[in-house]
């Protein structure tokens, strides 16, 4: 039984060690300020546009053609 306390009581401490490891680390973060945040926000939303557009495009482009083959396919028959 002693045992099992000594591991549970180990345990916890490594779990609190953890979290004070962990808070420490978190303060020598370098955040960024909200302009940062912001124009790279902008960014990722113009990128998921064009790609978005982009593929979009392509699929409309490859839907008429294989549209085109299947017709031109059973006409033959």
């Amino acid at each position: 039984m002693a045992d099992f306390l000594g591991k549970v009581g180990k345990s916890f401490r490594n779990k609190i060690e953890f979290i004070k490891d962990t808070r420490k680390e978190m303060n020598n973060v370098s955040w960024p300020g909200r302009r940062e945040v912001t124009g790279t926000t902008a960014v990722v939303i113009l990128a998921v546009l064009f790609f978005g557009g982009f593929l979009f495009l392509v699929d409309q482009i490859i839907n008429t053609g294989m549209n085109y083959l299947f017709r031109a396919m059973s006409a033959q028959s």
